[in-house]
């Protein structure tokens, strides 16, 4: 059978093994250990909205506030160049406006305007927090049945555990990094399971199928073969994914950076997922034809026997 590249994909699966398990104890330490940088949305604080008599740049208006002691406030336009938002994880004070509006006219030669100053809600309790984890583990039991369902058991056990695999690694990212973890990343995470899934599930079919197909080779041959011949398709969705999630992360803005950042780190764990960490289960679990072959109706004659 020709396939448009020959890669030897199996032949590193012991190698890609080491390097998933050890990002995955990676990301695991620096979540129990440093945890999430959690946003507003999470933690509530205080809002205040200020308006320049020109458009200013927000890093320098980061910078300041770092310097005054703010050293957690999140800035952002809101609307044009000249309205910014700056969200502090503080609790809220009536006076809190004024003061960082002094702060903001320190070194500043614009007019500065206080807009509002208002103390904003955690958009997410813990009772909610809860409900979500224990959604995503019913949605990916439901995954699992499914995968298992529509090609084999040991297909659903490295569909989840790829999976399981992508998340951990992109909050592992987070919490490493300390970027703010906010519902824009959140929601992320959620397309991160639903690509992933769908790439890992294209794979999977070319597996079986040519499980079904090729008689004469190993198993570590047949997915080989199988992971040569989505490589391409993997390739492009991967790229031209990854084209319109750069250009979101530069010209986005600073709401949807997050957002963005969460799903490069996504897609590109999510692709390699894909080709070894599925891949490389079904040969932990020792997948062979038998697992797949179509059962056989009687009367019907196999491999030319009555």
């Amino acid at each position: 059978m020709n396939t448009k590249t020959n890669i030897d994909f199996m032949s590193k699966r012991k190698i890609a093994a080491a390097f998933s398990v050890a990002l995955v104890v990676l990301s695991v330490a620096s979540l129990l250990f440093s945890g999430l940088k959690l946003g507003l949305d999470f933690t509530g604080g205080t809002l205040v909205e200020v308006g320049y008599s020109a458009p200013v740049e927000l890093e320098p208006i980061r910078q300041q506030l770092e310097n005054n002691g703010y050293s957690n406030a999140v800035v952002q336009n809101f609307g044009s160049e000249t309205e910014i938002l700056v969200r502090l994880q503080q609790e809220y004070k009536p006076e809190l406006g004024d003061q960082i509006l002094a702060t903001l006219q320190k070194d500043s030669t614009a007019t500065i305007t206080l807009r509002r100053s208002e103390f904003v809600g955690a958009q997410v309790g813990d009772e909610l927090r809860e409900q979500g984890g224990l959604g995503m583990l019913f949605a990916l039991l439901i995954v699992m049945v499914y995968v298992a369902f529509r090609f084999q058991v040991k297909f659903s056990v490295g569909a989840v555990l790829a999976l399981a695999h992508d998340v951990l690694i992109t909050l592992g990212v987070f919490s490493l990094l300390g970027l703010n973890f906010d519902l824009t990343v959140l929601a992320a995470l959620l397309a991160v399971i639903g690509y992933s899934l769908n790439d890992t599930i294209v794979v999977s079919d070319r597996i079986r199928e040519n499980f079904r197909k090729i008689r004469k080779e190993t198993p570590l041959n047949i997915i080989n073969i199988s992971l040569n011949e989505t490589l391409s398709r993997t390739i492009i969705t991967s790229l031209t994914t990854l084209l319109v999630l750069v250009t979101l992360f530069i010209l986005g803005g600073e709401l949807i950076r997050g957002f963005s950042i969460a799903l490069i780190i996504g897609v590109l764990v999510g692709t390699y997922s894909s080709i070894y960490v599925a891949s490389n289960i079904l040969v932990a679990l020792r997948i062979n034809p038998e697992d797949l072959a179509l059962p056989v109706k009687e009367g019907l004659e196999v491999d030319g026997m009555p």
